[in-house]
């Protein structure tokens, strides 16, 4: 198979592609060399998608499948137009559905407005899920056998989020350690080995269809243990987090994978069911939590987001005392 990787330097899409050279396929991918490299085996051709398409891209063709994880509409329409007979595999995202609380997934749940104007997908979540409606439109009126896969949080080595890196970094510890919320809150994430792999697959069998490509829902409190199985994990309800000024999900001030309830009860908490089905293989959150940690104490400038050890230790102080 010859594969097209619209991107393929950061994190999914970088890992899509070193997966797909992995078994052996002929990989291309585009993008404008300014985010990284790409991975060994890989053959890269130069494209700023806020232009036309250069010759070099047809040239490296013809592509059985393409890989987008765009969220920029003009980029989407780009790439259809100058690829127009492959198999497309888009990667969108669970920010598309409208209501955080609903996690009924693909077919059920109502989504945002499309959005097909370019704007600043950095500005707010709405715009950016509004987008990304906008994109999965235009994949698939295009590509009607097209598959759309709609992740949660992907986390594992090279999250340039750092949020899962957060958990990673405490998974050592053996003493008392924040615990945010409800231990019974339900959580999911998706390692991004496991997400790159089941996107080749998507791509080799020409499936098509759209998923939430999530792994398992689980209570948060099984997911940290699994990942801190020493610390003693002190539940700190969201109430006195919320006092205390600790932001939900992601930030300098955060505890990540904490969200506000009943607010966001469904935004980590889709079924998974039908992207297992469909060949989805989430390795257990133990093996992602030991490889973020590897990754974390090999890579220095490897981002982490969230309170500091000292903050923490403050409000593990203030919830002790209350």
């Amino acid at each position: 198979m010859r594969l097209l990787v619209l991107g393929g330097t950061q994190f999914l899409s970088r890992a899509v592609a070193a997966e797909a050279v992995r078994r052996g396929h002929d990989v291309v991918c585009a993008n404008r060399g300014r985010s990284g490299t790409v991975p060994p085996g890989a053959r890269t051709v130069r494209w700023d998608r806020d232009e036309a398409p250069p010759p070099e891209l047809a040239d490296a063709g013809p592509y059985d499948a393409v890989v987008d994880v765009a969220r920029t509409p003009s980029h989407v329409r780009r790439a259809l137009a100058a690829v127009p007979d492959a198999h497309w595999v888009f990667v969108s995202t669970i920010s598309v559905y409208a209501d955080d609380a609903d996690p009924a997934g693909p077919g059920a749940s109502r989504l945002k407005e499309p959005i097909p104007e370019d704007l600043d997908p950095t500005a707010s979540v709405e715009s950016y899920g509004g987008m990304k409606v906008a994109c999965e439109r235009l994949v698939l009126e295009a590509v009607p056998g097209a598959a759309v896969v709609r992740p949660g949080l992907i986390v594992g080595p090279g999250d340039p989020s750092g949020r899962f890196a957060y958990w990673a970094r405490r998974s050592t510890a053996t003493g008392a350690v924040l615990a945010p919320g409800d231990p019974r809150d339900l959580v999911q994430v998706i390692d991004v080995r496991d997400l790159a792999a089941w996107v080749v697959t998507l791509a080799e069998d020409r499936a098509g269809g759209t998923y939430d490509a999530v792994g398992p829902s689980q209570p948060i409190a099984d997911l940290l243990t699994a990942a801190l199985p020493d610390a003693a994990l002190v539940w700190v309800d969201q109430d006195f987090l919320e006092a205390e000024g600790v932001e939900p999900w992601s930030g300098p001030d955060a505890v990540p994978l904490w969200l506000p309830r009943p607010a966001y009860d469904g935004m980590l908490a889709h079924d998974a069911g039908p992207a297992l089905a469909a060949g989805l293989r989430p390795r257990p959150v133990e093996a992602t939590t030991r490889d973020t940690r590897a990754w974390l104490d090999a890579d220095p400038a490897a981002r982490i987001t969230g309170i500091t050890i000292e903050r923490e230790a403050d409000l593990l102080a203030r919830w002790g005392a209350r």
